[in-house]
């Protein structure tokens, strides 16, 4: 989770430590030095780190030299992913295992629906609607079997109608594919009810991408990497050579430590082979979000302090520092990237434009409102 708690009087520090970020990732990465001078707002999830504490959903905004809070929605429990929908309402869901999920007016944080889920369920943090705007898509777990599902549920009353297999353990992110179906990234890391997030037997890990039929849930392909400890968890949509190609943040589950710090972070899925994408930095065996800008794939890497890239293709293309890197968000015409760290925010390409966050931790995501 990216820790963002520095305030005013430490900025010189921080714009010392940012400008690490495009030296390090250079020319190379950034040729084409873009810009992101427009109004800056992020729909996040964070922790307060006032008297009140707590967990909130809600907007940030640039105000000046820092990222400030704009409207804000106390939640029951930490949440994970948000979602952005037409008409300016924002979307949450409960980090797994969750049991909540809500809807809220992003101009002034107001909740405007809540759903609980069904005690035989949890959410996994993450949902996305249909292109029609008319469902939800969720990813669950069964508790009784562990078995992963996607809920289906009415846009409007946040209801539960439907719900697939997944066909694996632990789904994390999905989207949805130009033709409709739902790529889900299965975790595959498997859980008992009674301890919660605590891993268990992970020589059962099973972790695989598959494709899902909307309107039935109906299987369409599954894919596996040959490293089974390595576990598929959020997903963004990029494009090499003028076709579409999703790129996948991992985390690592070797028992080994050595082989754990060395895995690799990304794997590509050009709708027919999942490849993994080795690195020229070590990176800590954990993957925290990931984003496809200026013609690269970027993975935040919270426990070796930075972002990791790579171009379109898979070739590696260098790694820039940030501490306790995590939330990543694609800006304006897909050429910037903003980057949540231990002590802000930070435009790759411009870092001198870092952007201090005071009084609260930002959690694993964020995503850039129009």
């Amino acid at each position: 989770m990216a820790t963002v708690i520095e305030a005013l009087p430490n900025r010189r520090r921080w714009l010392a430590q940012v400008a690490a970020l495009g030296a390090a990732a250079g020319p190379a990465a950034w040729a084409a030095g873009a810009q992101d001078d427009g109004p800056l707002r992020m729909a996040a999830a964070w922790e307060a780190l006032d008297a009140a504490g707590g967990w909130r959903v809600g907007v940030l905004e640039r105000r000046g030299t820092r990222m400030a809070v704009a409207s804000a929605l106390k939640v029951p429990t930490r949440a994970h992913g948000v979602w952005a929908e037409p008409g300016g309402t924002l979307l949450a869901a409960a980090r797994r295992p969750g049991d909540w999920l809500v809807r809220l007016r992003a101009a002034d944080g107001k909740a405007l629906a809540w759903n609980w889920i069904d005690g035989g369920r949890a959410f996994n943090g993450h949902v996305i609607a249909s292109a029609d705007g008319r469902h939800l898509y969720t990813t669950e777990t069964d508790l009784e079997t562990a078995q992963g599902l996607v809920g289906v549920r009415d846009a409007a009353s946040l209801e539960k109608i439907d719900e697939w297999p997944t066909h694996g353990m632990d789904p994390h992110e999905l989207l949805p594919d130009a033709d409709g179906s739902l790529l889900v990234a299965n975790g595959g890391i498997p859980t008992l009810p009674e301890t919660g997030r605590v891993k268990v037997e992970l020589h059962r890990m099973d972790a695989s991408l598959v494709r899902l039929a909307v309107g039935d849930g109906r299987l369409l392909g599954q894919w596996r990497l040959a490293d089974r400890r390595l576990s598929l968890r959020h997903i963004a949509w990029g494009e090499a050579s003028g076709r579409r190609v999703l790129g996948i943040a991992l985390q690592a589950e070797h028992e080994d430590a050595a082989a754990r710090r060395a895995a690799p972070l990304l794997a590509r899925f050009d709708g027919r082979q999942l490849t993994a994408h080795g690195a020229g930095h070590l990176l800590n065996g954990y993957g925290g979000d990931i984003a496809f800008a200026a013609g690269r794939f970027a993975v935040s890497c919270p426990r070796a302090d930075g972002v990791a890239l790579w171009q379109a293709d898979g070739r590696w293309d260098g790694f820039a520092p940030l501490p306790e890197a995590c939330a990543l968000a694609t800006g304006r015409g897909g050429a910037a990237l903003w980057a949540g760290g231990r002590d802000g925010a930070a435009q790759l390409p411009r870092p001198a434009d870092g952007l201090a966050i005071e009084g609260l931790r930002v959690d694993n995501h964020w995503l850039m409102l129009g």
